[in-house]
């Protein structure tokens, strides 16, 4: 009896098969095992995670890891699914002050437009003006109430900025309401003497002047040069229920352009003419939609760069030189051999802004898949069999392995489709009957979605996009029931930790997750399933129309779903109804009848070692 070892190494995770080969060719799955991936997929660091999954694996089965008589290594050219955010609309940034910084508690509301002057400062008021009242944290709201109580049937004051979250408090003990927005942390950087315009919803409402350049522009008497520079300010003033827009000199206004910048495709060289190649360019400003079909159109691709100086462009020397590095090879040998790019939303911050405004612009996220000249999967090999003594060998392409793997999912046949979807790409493959196989490998999976909603979220930490992705939402909305995502309720008999009452949480295995941004569940919801449309359904149809005979889609009969992102909550699904068009039949594999979608290459490289067919 000989015990055998299939080892995928991913992207994400290392996975491993264990099973035993007798003399008379019958066979026996013993155990499995996954870790996460130790270093980028196709370098030497990926022995540590290797060794951790075997040992894990013949834990298991009471077994150590020197009984292992073969180890076998998938084929695989190192692949960075590298993400990237960059803004496609030539956006104007003015340097100009303003706060719309959506405090939870402003107080009064309409909208009033006035100097700027400090509390202290309220002794030189002139009877004729007007003025909006600066009151940093310094001032108690007793003391603010009394002053402004004491100046204002004197002095016509239109509204108050506050630096302390007060603005109710003051608001209770004002003998003539105003507007009043609080939680302004850079109230120190507000210039006094200048023209401001403030404004507060009402409850439930957002502000509708200050989110109007033509708004701003009748509150603080704005030519149409001014209007045109302080759109981008009242663009990031929608939705906000209070807003303030200080006026400044003309010498303080500037305005900076992003450059969106160029992709090159370099197709491979044309055999007849050989030496000969050619580039297409597109621009990013053009959109995702006509970079992939423009993608689409240039055929087999060689190289993508990007334009020297330009985001896109540093973007892409970023990702080659990092390859260069952890890979040990030179620069000139890495190649980007393909990308998907998506339409969204980004934030960008307003210069001069006091409270960390930022303003949405259109903008494309980018994965782009990299490989190396050299497949350093032997080193991998030779590694682990002086560390190991044990043999080793790479001994099988990653997508036919996939397949062979996915066969022994119940209720398959031949021939046979598969979508492996991983953290960096998203790999599909047809097996004949006759054993031909054809495959293609995108960039773009559950990286590139996890940014999508980081970014659009406006959510700082990448944990909590990434559990976003994951699990489904609910909202508690008493201590005995929540509001699922769905729309159905769940009550409880024990009460619910106070801590998540009135907060969307995430529903984690055996635990809730607090989502700690106010963000309506709503909203999370869209953003989510917006994003894993972009990035999976068109990876899927891209890929298998790839690798369908006569790239028709209704050649395809079946198709299994393996890898991480197989097991999300409704990425099957989605597939589910959008291959149902083409009458295709697609679900999530089980491989072996009881490991789910994962473990499919590491089963195929153990089968491969028998020559299993079915």
């Amino acid at each position: 009896m000989k015990i055998v070892a299939g080892v995928d190494i991913g992207n994400s995770t290392t996975e491993v098969c264990i099973g035993s080969i007798e003399t008379d060719g019958s066979y026996q799955f013993l155990s499995s095992a996954s870790r996460m991936t130790t270093g980028t997929k196709g370098t030497l660091p990926n022995v540590l995670g290797v060794k951790s999954a075997l040992m894990e694996a013949m834990d298991k089965i009471g077994c150590q890891i020197s009984e292992i008589n073969e180890v076998r290594l998938n084929e695989a050219a190192p692949v960075i699914g590298d993400t990237a955010m960059e803004t496609i609309t030539e956006t104007v940034i003015t340097e100009s002050s303003m706060i719309g910084h959506n405090p939870s508690t402003p107080a009064g509301a309409g909208q009033a437009a006035g100097e700027l002057i400090l509390l202290e400062h309220l002794f030189r008021a002139q009877k004729d003006q007007s003025y909006i009242v600066l009151a940093d944290a310094g001032f108690s709201y007793e003391t603010v109430a009394d002053k402004l109580n004491q100046y204002v049937s004197d002095y016509d004051i239109k509204g108050l900025i506050l630096q302390a979250d007060e603005a109710v408090l003051v608001e209770n003990r004002l003998h003539h309401k105003i507007p009043i927005v609080d939680e302004v942390r850079y109230i120190d950087r507000i210039p006094e003497g200048k023209l401001a315009a403030i404004e507060v919803a009402l409850p439930g409402t957002s502000v509708r002047m200050l989110s109007n350049p033509y708004g701003i522009a009748t509150l603080l008497s704005l030519t149409a040069q001014e209007t045109k520079q302080i759109t981008p300010i009242a663009k990031s003033l929608i939705g906000k229920r209070s807003a303030v827009v200080i006026k400044t000199p003309h010498g303080n206004v500037h305005e900076h352009v992003l450059p969106a910048g160029e992709i090159y495709l370099k197709r491979e060289e044309i055999p007849k003419y050989k030496g000969l190649s050619s580039i297409n360019n597109i621009s990013i400003d053009a959109g995702a939609k006509k970079i992939m079909k423009a993608l689409e159109a240039a055929g087999n691709i060689a190289d993508i760069q990007g334009q020297p100086n330009t985001n896109i462009g540093n973007m892409f020397e970023t990702i080659k030189k990092d390859m260069a590095e952890v890979s040990e090879e030179k620069p000139e040998n890495i190649r980007i051999t393909d990308i998907l790019a998506v339409d969204t939303l980004s934030p960008v911050i307003i210069s001069g802004s006091l409270a960390g405004e930022t303003c949405m612009e259109k903008a494309v996220g980018i994965a782009a898949m990299v490989k190396t000249k050299h497949l350093p999967m032997q080193k991998i090999a030779e590694r682990l069999e002086k560390d190991l003594h044990i043999h080793a060998k790479v001994a099988g392409v990653e997508a036919v392995m996939a397949s062979l793997g996915a066969l022994t999912t119940p209720g398959t046949q031949l021939p046979l489709a598969i979508l492996d979807m991983g953290g960096g790409s998203t790999d599909a493959a047809i097996l004949d009957p006759d054993g031909t196989v054809r495959m293609t490998h995108q960039a773009g999976a559950g990286e590139l979605v996890s940014m999508l909603i980081q970014t659009e979220l406006g959510i700082k930490s990448r944990t909590i996009a990434e559990q976003i992705k994951r699990y489904p939402l609910a909202k508690v909305e008493s201590l005995f029931h929540m509001r699922l995502e769905n729309g159905a309720m769940e009550f409880f008999e024990d009460s619910i930790d106070p801590r998540y009452y009135g907060h969307v949480v995430l529903l984690a295995s055996g635990e809730l997750l607090k989502v700690d941004e106010d963000l309506p569940m709503e909203k999370i919801m869209d953003v989510r399933r917006e994003a894993k449309k972009k990035v999976f359904v068109t990876n899927a149809l891209r890929a298998l129309g790839k690798v369908a005979k006569d790239q028709d889609l209704k050649n395809i009969s079946n198709v299994v779903l393996v890898g991480g992102s197989a097991e999300d909550f409704e990425i099957p699904e989605m597939l589910t109804e959008v291959l149902a068009e083409y009458g295709i039949v697609c679900g999530r594999g089980n491989i072996r009848g009881q490991e789910g979608p994962r473990n499919a290459v590491a089963t195929g490289l153990l089968l491969s070692y028998l020559g299993v067919k079915r």
